[in-house]
């Protein structure tokens, strides 16, 4: 026979936990106490701070119900993504200036088909070591994988400098290059989901904006430093610039949680694919990036078809990439009020009818295409910006990188063929585009329609509910 044993329960409040992380709906405490044995706690020492398998403390609450939401520690974080991403994603950004230049230069002696191959092998791998890059955060942290990213920038920009032969340049942009990108990106992304949860649609979108701002100032930079110093010091320079902001970033970004390497793998796991509203959620995701990728990549080919001038095609791409940072920064902020998935489903919808309702009909005119510009920019950078606050809603902070890299990795590896699809797409139309815009809109209301499945395996037919 078991003998009773009297527990006092000082106070019970309800947490909601659906939200991966949790968010707070009032003040969540369980305290219990025992008269037997001489009083004292039932469970002993108290580990309140440690999560348990299942998500939950001992003392009875979710994993990191407390984010700060804001302080300085916290938009340090932030600051410290902003520059991570801006050198790693800067990095990318260039790809289209290192190809134009080794196909044409003299000093480089390099075919247009072993650089295609060395920049497709570059995408690739890092696609793949995306995979590892969450894992490994939620078991070690951010510190060894940024360093770790770090170090690799800086190798690959200096073999890169004075890389003359297709081997030495493959090992630094396929193989050194490869391991930058994830290394930097996904930590620097994760960790915002430990400080913010409230507030993380926001955060995440001013962090993001460094994708748009390093696809204005890179290229402008590397093609100014072509013609005065050349590609070796061309690349040196942009090796110390990189190297500078990846310091700041590795000094600057944290983790709240303690890492816990006994009780998590950095392996992936294909579970995630299963779980609850993440296959339409990675639907999603895929369709929102391949269709913003294609406007991105032939905007200015088709501002010179329609007989613009070279000036006002670079023009158009820079009012695209200037309104992608404003949406970015908007569509977090409604999406901490309206919910994640509500939001990206508006701004997939906003995109498609920006390609039907502005692009298609008025793309021939300046005014058109300025007016293009700023809607599809706003809208496409928006749902970009919003994949990882949607993937921290299906899951818990502490597998928030794992999530968060997963989704990504798969997402990233069908955009590698927005740009092929959409050359092809030309090539049939003759050099006409209209099979490019359509195709455009139409991926963007299967994104929307995907958006909607998403909350809707979620939360049911909550039509008001912010998620």
């Amino acid at each position: 026979m078991v003998a009773a044993v009297p527990v006092a329960v000082d106070s019970v409040e309800v947490f909601d936990g659906k939200s991966g992380g949790g968010s707070k709906m009032g003040i969540t405490k369980i305290t219990t106490k025992t008269t037997a044995g001489g009083g004292g706690s039932l469970f002993g020492k108290d580990k309140s701070s440690s999560p348990s398998d299942d998500g939950s403390t001992v003392s009875g609450t979710l994993d990191y119900q407390d984010y700060p939401e804001g302080g300085i520690r916290a938009w340090l974080v932030v600051l410290g993504c902003w520059l991570a991403l801006f050198a790693s994603l800067g990095f990318m950004n260039a790809l289209a200036t290192f190809q134009a230049y080794l196909i044409t230069t003299q000093s480089v002696r390099l075919s247009s088909g072993a650089v295609g191959g060395t920049i497709f092998g570059y995408a690739s791998f890092s696609l793949l070591l995306g995979l590892y890059a969450g894992p490994l955060f939620d078991k070690y942290g951010p510190r060894w994988l940024l360093l770790a990213g770090t170090l690799c920038l800086l190798a690959s920009l200096l073999i890169t400098s004075i890389s003359t032969e297709y081997a030495s340049l493959l090992s630094a942009l396929a193989i050194l290059s490869s391991m930058t990108t994830p290394l930097l990106s996904i930590p620097s992304l994760a960790a915002i989901g430990h400080f913010f949860n409230r507030n993380r649609g926001l955060a995440t979108g001013v962090a993001t904006t460094a994708s748009s701002a390093s696809g204005v100032v890179f290229p402008f930079l590397l093609q100014a430093l072509y013609e005065r110093v050349g590609w070796a010091w061309a690349m040196r320079a942009l090796a110390l610039i990189s190297l500078t902001l990846a310091v700041a970033a590795n000094f600057l970004i944290r983790a709240r949680p303690a890492p816990s390497p006994s009780t998590t793998t950095p392996h992936p796991n294909a579970r995630i694919l299963l779980t609850r509203g993440v296959p339409f959620t990675l639907l999603a995701i895929l369709l929102a990036q391949f269709a913003a990728f294609l406007p991105l990549s032939y905007i200015s080919g088709y501002a010179l078809s329609k007989g613009f001038t070279e000036a006002f095609a670079f023009e158009a791409i820079a009012v695209l990439n200037a309104s992608s940072a404003l949406g970015r920064v908007a569509a977090g902020w409604a999406a901490d009020r309206a919910g994640p998935f509500n939001t990206a489903a508006a701004c997939a919808a906003a995109a498609a009818i920006a390609c039907f309702a502005i692009w298609l009909p008025a793309g021939g005119t300046q005014a058109g295409m300025v007016v293009f510009a700023v809607v599809f920019g706003a809208a496409s950078g928006g749902g970009v910006a919003l994949a990882p606050v949607v993937v921290g809603k299906l899951c818990k902070t502490r597998e928030y990188g794992r999530y968060y890299g997963a989704c990504n990795t798969v997402a990233s590896m069908v955009v590698l063929l927005a740009i092929p699809v959409a050359g092809q797409l030309v090539k049939v139309e003759r050099g006409s585009y209209w099979g490019l815009v359509v195709t455009t809109g139409a991926v963007y209301v299967a994104a929307a329609g995907a958006f909607v499945a998403a909350r809707m395996s979620v939360v049911g037919w909550k039509v008001w509910k912010a998620f």
